[in-house]
């Protein structure tokens, strides 16, 4: 079972989240996503463990749990190509005539 946990603190270390939940069973991963570029941290990662009710009970624990001052959220991850990304809306003042 692939978790997204948001909301990560910057300090965060793929270590640190992996020792978050590794109290509910066997971690097969852990990794907070950094960005290209600068290297810092996005403030959010992915935990793997397998499909079991010890990986549904971390999610149950640890959501909406406070780390580093920061309420984080574990839900499952959405495989890559199954996110839907919406189109924003663009204002173009009075004449937009789309519902």
């Amino acid at each position: 079972m692939n978790m997204y946990i948001p909301n990560l603190g910057f300090q965060i270390k793929d270590e640190d989240l992996k020792k978050l939940f590794e109290p509910f069973g066997e971690v097969l991963s852990a990794k907070v996503i950094s960005d290209r570029e600068t290297g810092r941290s996005r403030a959010f990662g992915f935990v793997e463990m397998k499909p079991s009710d010890e990986a549904n009970n971390s999610m149950k624990t640890l959501n909406n749990k406070e780390l580093e001052g920061r309420a984080v959220s574990v839900t499952v991850a959405l495989e890559r190509g199954k996110r839907e990304f919406q189109k924003p809306v663009v204002s173009r003042g009075g004449n937009d005539t789309r519902k």
